[in-house]
């Protein structure tokens, strides 16, 4: 299996992920017990309905503006900046424009 992330690279990860008209793209950078983390991005309009996860999450605005909620509060977060979603607490993510990001999550 190629992997698309080369380990020992610099890696932009902003161009490391393309939009599509009308879509939502995922690319997993890494994978395994300990957690994941997988690039994200949204073209405007697109979003996550509301959920939960059992761990901690970072995301981190690589591109644009993403509007997260949290347990009903929401953010409006640009590229640069980051939150933690906190386990089991209800989330929900929205694109007012397109945006990309990047999620780290921890499992423990």
């Amino acid at each position: 299996m190629d992997e698309l992330f080369e380990k020992g690279a610099i890696l932009n990860m902003a161009e490391m992920v393309e939009y599509s008209a009308g879509g939502v793209i995922s690319k997993q950078v890494l994978k395994n017990n300990a957690g994941n983390i997988t690039l994200f991005s949204f073209d405007k309009g697109q979003g996550l309905s509301e959920h939960t996860a059992p761990f901690d999450a970072v995301v981190e605005i690589l591109d644009g503006e993403a509007e997260i909620m949290i347990n009903g509060k929401p953010l409006l977060l640009v590229a640069g900046q980051a939150v933690i979603m906190p386990a089991n607490i209800p989330h929900a993510l929205f694109a007012k424009q397109r945006f990309k990001m990047l999620l780290t999550m921890i499992k423990g």
